[in-house]
């Protein structure tokens, strides 16, 4: 049987996305480019695993890669991580067309936001793709519904624009690093929800969030 994505060579391996047969170089080059794989698909599970064991990272590529961001910068706000992971995570689990490349710019822009108004002044950066926009607005919404929440619990909130900042840099980095920066990757998502221990429900924002150096 030839391979329906080249034509030429042998189809020797199956493909979940596909629901047939493909050729392995093809399996290669086009996953998560033109095929849409399946978390679960073991071969690429075996080609990110090979990739996380040969991955360098040059921070100055990083976005913000003049600032590192110290764990000791969320002591006593941990809380807050989750509930940024659990944003992401509720609305990757709406939208099965969001990739890395979404988040990461949705991530990238509120950090922004933060940031300038952590200087005193507040600027929204537009994004014209609806996914990012609609993410940027989930996040956005969840912060705010953190902050009432904490604000409920305690007569005089601790947290700080700059903490709230430093979280979503954390995790832009975070995502910059965990990416394989293919159009349909999901190799940062897919890292969450691992780490999350995503169950799909609001159950989720009760489990501890583990983050690997």
């Amino acid at each position: 049987m030839t391979c329906p994505i080249c034509h030429k060579r042998k189809a020797n391996r199956f493909c979940p996305a596909k629901g047939e047969k493909i050729c392995a170089v093809c399996c290669a080059t086009e996953r998560e480019v033109t095929i849409d794989c399946p978390s679960d698909c073991p071969h690429l599970i075996a080609s990110r695993q090979y990739e996380d064991e040969r991955r360098e990272v040059d921070w100055s590529q990083l976005p913000f890669g003049d600032v590192k961001v110290s764990p000791s910068a969320f002591r006593g706000h941990e809380t807050l991580l989750d509930t940024i992971a659990f944003a992401i995570c509720d609305f990757a689990a709406q939208q099965r067309l969001l990739v890395d490349s979404d988040v990461i710019a949705a991530l990238q822009a509120l950090a922004e936001s933060y940031q300038t108004l952590a200087n005193g002044i507040y600027y929204e950066k537009p994004l014209d793709y609806r996914l990012q926009h609609e993410l940027y607005t989930h996040l956005k919404d969840a912060l705010g519904n953190y902050r009432k929440e904490e604000a409920a619990r305690s007569a005089i909130s601790s947290l700080r624009d700059g903490t709230v900042r430093d979280a979503l840099i954390f995790f832009t980095q975070l995502g910059a690093t965990r990416t394989n920066g293919r159009p349909k990757g999901r190799a940062f998502l897919d890292f969450l929800r691992s780490q999350f221990k995503w169950k799909g429900t609001a159950e989720a924002a009760s489990s501890p969030l583990l983050i690997l150096p």
